[in-house]
């Protein structure tokens, strides 16, 4: 799949549009309108900054689907995770730590 494709695939999951990609990888619209629009490949920096929005390493992006299928329930819950704000997810650590112990 290239680059785009992934993309699309990724905020498909997270039913976002164009707007809030390029509002949470604090990219410009137009920065992530054209990847589509013009078939423009993202440059290294801009894939880092869309990572990041998702809450994926670069490594993370690459990998093919041959991983582990993840449970519907897992799915929900790492695209929800990938909506929190740092400090709502260190929040949410420290709670899932006194859980467990």
């Amino acid at each position: 799949m290239d680059a785009q494709g992934r993309i699309k695939q990724l905020m498909e999951e997270r039913d976002w549009t164009d707007y809030r990609l390029a509002k949470e990888s604090n990219l410009s619209h137009s920065t992530v309108t054209n990847m589509f629009n013009r078939n423009n490949a993202p440059t290294l920096p801009t894939l880092e900054a869309v990572c990041k929005a998702f809450g994926i390493t670069l490594a993370q992006f690459f990998t093919e689907r041959n991983s582990p299928e993840l449970t519907e329930e897992q799915r929900v819950l790492f695209a929800k995770w990938s909506t929190l704000k740092d400090e709502q997810k260190q929040a949410l650590l420290a709670l899932i730590d006194t859980m467990r112990s």
